[in-house]
């Protein structure tokens, strides 16, 4: 007679910062930053997840004899910032009807559109553990946002609705310096780069900081380059500055930042994060206007350095058409949504259907877009 294949236990955890670093960051993997005990902690620990920010972390975890087998990264929201996938008509929608969305479970990285793995290990128990949590606890819904398409594959077949987004990605087609990358271009698109870097660069300094080459002023800079673009387009900065005093230490080599410097002072600046095979640019900020410079910093040194390191990928933030005309490929993002209600699930998978069919239409159109020869 075989053995019974031991049992799987799920629980909830007080926070990621409560759970083994080594235990979570062997299922996690090196690959991907964001995944990681010290990013996800690092958002604890530096208040910008937590009490009074909307994000109450709830992570899952899933056991087999004491061990840790399966892990996701939950919250508990009480509102849709910081997503970068827009529910907010779903919200308006389902309140209107007399039901209440929020708080809503979540899995993902706060404020983080970076597409990945969102379910370590165990994935079906993981994903019925959630769908207990929303029914038991009456929630509205889940959402799986900025998952893999195998994830999302996983899910349709436990009747989660799929919905698609679309990003810009750079993609290194074997360069080996930023010239081979122009010589991909149509000759206008060439010339037209080439003038953007040059006047992005008149009369500044631009600095390649990685990992202690950060030191604390520029830290502090970058805080206040965050602030002023969070400020302008969010109306309230989702990172603390706790967060910017305590992300080198944790991070290490992991971070890259591109700052511009006009007679020594710092006007601008780019953060990136560098994973096993992708740069992913992630926050930018400016306190003098100067045409091109976001291109530059943002974009082109990230291609730079992706090339010169032999990463595979660019990654640059959510939307963004005007990345196109840089040689950002057009690529589908998908993310999954658990919603027990039958009616209220009917109009979203409505919804979800005709959105997909729109995404792929301009998926075709931005690839017809695209500068290269």
């Amino acid at each position: 007679m075989a053995d019974r294949e031991p049992d799987l236990n799920a629980r909830i955890a007080r926070s990621i910062g409560s759970i083994d670093a080594a235990e979570w960051d062997a299922l996690a993997g090196g690959d991907d930053p964001f995944l990681g005990h010290a990013f996800l902690t690092l958002l604890e620990t530096s208040g910008s997840v937590g009490e009074g920010s909307g994000w109450s972390p709830l992570p899952v975890m899933v056991e087999q004899e004491g061990q840790l087998v399966g892990a996701a990264p939950a919250y508990l929201k009480s509102h849709s910032q910081g997503e970068y996938v827009f529910d907010h008509g779903w919200a308006e929608a389902w309140e209107r009807a007399g039901g209440q969305y929020y708080p809503k479970l979540q899995v993902t990285i706060p404020f983080t559109p970076c597409p990945g793995r969102r379910l370590l290990g165990a994935i079906p128990a993981l994903a019925n553990t959630l769908q207990s949590l929303v029914i038991q606890n009456e929630l509205s819904s889940a959402h799986i946002t900025f998952a893999t398409v195998q994830e999302t594959a996983a899910l349709s077949g436990l009747g989660w609705l799929e919905r698609h987004g679309l990003q810009y990605h750079w993609h290194n087609r074997g360069y080996s310096e930023f010239d081979d990358f122009l010589a991909a271009l149509s000759s206008r698109k060439r010339k037209t780069i080439r003038k953007e870097r040059a006047a992005a660069c008149h009369g500044l300094d631009i600095l390649t900081l990685r990992g202690d080459e950060i030191q604390p002023e520029h830290w502090a800079a970058m805080h206040r380059f965050y602030e002023d673009t969070g400020a302008r387009k969010w109306g309230q900065p989702y990172l603390t500055r706790a967060f910017f005093d305590q992300v080198g230490a944790a991070m290490g080599d992991a971070c890259l930042m591109f700052l511009a410097l006009r007679d020594g002072r710092p006007i601008a600046g780019a953060l990136n994060f560098i994973g096993a095979d992708t740069l992913y640019g992630r926050y930018w900020g400016a306190v003098e206007e100067v045409p091109f410079l976001h291109f530059e910093l943002s974009y082109y040194r990230a291609i730079e350095w992706a090339i010169g390191h032999r990463l595979a990928t660019v990654q640059a933030g959510a939307q963004g058409e005007h990345k196109l005309a840089r040689g950002y490929e057009p690529v589908i993002t998908r993310s999954a949504h658990f919603i027990p209600n039958p009616g209220f699930r009917s109009a979203v998978a409505d919804f979800v259907e005709r959105e997909r069919e729109a995404i792929a239409n301009e998926l075709a159109w931005a690839r017809d877009a695209l500068p290269f020869k």
